[in-house]
């Protein structure tokens, strides 16, 4: 273990000298003779491994970019070991919380809310317990308006505003706290169009500085169906969400959703490790692997499954297979709702679920086609006091 310490201190000094230098690729190739690159690669893969397999926090990973960053033979070795989470259900990088998740599995991670301060925070869990310290993902912070509520999503947990580095996109709801839109601090595909609104005019300013966020794109809309019946027939929420930034076909066998494969500068500088991963080939991914450009297919329409009554226990109930533990009118399963036609077994898989375990303790499990990024964003719709539809 000392050796591979040796390895990992040397390793980050090289990949903090590179980004001094703001010049990767040289630095690069200026390594690729050093004594590193005739390492044995069994050794180098026996390192990342050991990387991945052992941190719960992200700063440890800028081991793995450092490996990444010695010469160009490690950086390939790096590419081929870390998988982006639809492959390899691990969240490596902070760009991770906005790729699509296993397409296997759900990624099970939890929410933590501090109802003193409004603030809100998600967790991926590290063990099978329903509760553990976990490894943290995202934080949000409510704000309210005369005429609407939200919340700003941020990467840091301790700066939570628009104007920082660390903001990745938020979410805003309607007077009657019925509709939401998610929006997101980047495009998340070809052709998309930022909205304009209060924060994109200051962004725009002059006063501001160049690296704050691009902007607010919308990629989903959620709606809670309002209750005409009144109080007397209060029952579970229905849900809809709209996920305008991920085509219907994603679901299918072979169906692609559009992933992001970097932050832009103003995040980078957050997390200086970056950009050991950034080319000119990367920079196209982030824009080509969005399918909506073509226009021919639908958008994905997430709906919530419907619960059953149970006579015996007098209440509506859903199986998250112990996931949940506490009756709440704010648990929730999505599955895809069928485009056209009959509803396929793709239709049957649970794609997001919510529920709570505790006073202020609740899971959140999700898979591809939608990110940690969106799927934490839908359930911060969840928490709003909904009279009109219970």
């Amino acid at each position: 273990m000392a050796i591979i310490r040796s390895i990992i201190q040397d390793m980050r000094s090289r990949s903090e000298r590179a980004v001094q230098d703001r010049a990767v690729e040289a630095v690069s190739d200026g390594l690729s003779q050093s004594c590193w690159a005739n390492m044995p690669q069994e050794l180098l893969r026996e390192v990342l491994v050991r990387i991945e397999a052992s941190e719960s926090a992200w700063p440890p990973r800028k081991s793995v970019a450092a490996c990444a960053g010695v010469c160009r033979s490690w950086r390939e070795i790096t590419r081929e070991i870390v998988k982006a989470p639809e492959v390899s259900g691990k969240l490596t990088f902070p760009i991770s919380v906005k790729q699509p998740g296993p397409r296997d599995s759900l990624l099970q991670c939890f929410i933590k809310r501090n109802r003193s301060t409004q603030t809100y925070f998600l967790y991926l869990s590290l063990t099978n317990a329903l509760s553990d310290d976990g490894k943290f993902l995202l934080a949000a912070r409510k704000w309210r308006r005369p005429t609407c509520t939200g919340y700003i999503i941020s990467l840091d947990a301790d700066d939570m505003s628009k104007g920082s580095g660390t903001y990745i996109g938020k979410l805003r709801s309607n007077f009657l706290g019925t509709k939401f839109t998610i929006f997101d601090g980047q495009p998340p595909h070809a052709g998309a169009k930022i909205t304009k609104s209060r924060s994109t005019r200051l962004v725009n300013s002059k006063q501001i500085s160049p690296r704050v966020p691009a902007g607010n794109y919308p990629v989903a809309r959620i709606s809670y169906e309002l209750n005409v019946l009144g109080s007397s027939s209060r029952g579970p929420r229905r849900m809809q969400c709209s996920m305008d930034a991920i085509p219907a076909s994603a679901i299918e066998p072979g169906g692609v959703a559009p992933t992001q494969t970097e932050f832009s500068v103003s995040n980078i500088d957050f997390f200086p490790s970056l950009p050991f991963f950034r080319s000119k080939s990367s920079r196209v991914e982030n824009f080509v692997s969005g399918p909506l450009a073509s226009q021919k297919d639908g958008v994905l329409v997430l709906r919530n499954k419907a619960p059953r009554w149970h006579e015996q226990l007098q209440c509506w109930c859903l199986n998250f297979h112990g996931r949940v533990t506490v009756a709440s009118v704010k648990n929730f399963q999505l599955v895809a709702s069928p485009e056209n036609g009959p509803a396929g077994p793709q239709h049957e898989k649970i794609i997001l679920q919510f529920g709570k375990v505790g006073k202020d303790l609740f899971t959140m499990d999700y898979r591809y086609p939608i990110s940690a990024f969106q799927a934490f964003a839908i359930c911060l719709s969840s928490f709003d006091t909904k009279i009109a539809c219970e």
